[in-house]
């Protein structure tokens, strides 16, 4: 079994899709815009084959968001070695992006970062 994809919506739909395509090296389909609802999406596809769909439309509900809410906590990227996260981390610190923690080994054998995106979502940095 394999996850197919994972959606989330977003406030600011192509900042959101230029984010994981700039530093992630996701790559966006064209987008879809259902015009009876104003719905309107991308898929970005990570070098693996995961899969994110950002989504956006008008009457979304925009709650303040706790780091240590219920439901879906963080998504984290495997970028493949020590030295990129520490480089990732440095280029988001100088871009503006809080860093949360890190880069560090956890206590459960991790060595990541945690960053928080212009939505104020978690993003993880791992080998």
């Amino acid at each position: 079994m394999q996850i197919e994809h994972i959606a989330m919506y977003v406030n600011d739909l192509e900042k959101a899709k230029e984010f994981f395509c700039t530093y992630f090296g996701a790559k966006a389909n064209d987008g879809y815009h259902n015009r009876k609802t104003n719905f309107r999406s991308y898929f970005l596809c990570f070098e693996d084959g995961a899969r994110l769909e950002i989504m956006n439309r008008p009457d979304m509900e925009d709650e303040k968001k706790s780091l240590t809410r219920t439901g879906f906590a963080h998504i984290a990227f495997r970028v493949g070695s020590k030295e990129k996260v520490d480089e990732m981390t440095v280029r988001f610190r100088k871009d503006g992006y809080e860093v949360l923690s890190g880069p560090r080994t956890t206590g459960d054998g991790y060595y990541e970062s945690c960053i928080v995106d212009f939505e104020h979502n978690q993003i993880e940095i791992t080998v």
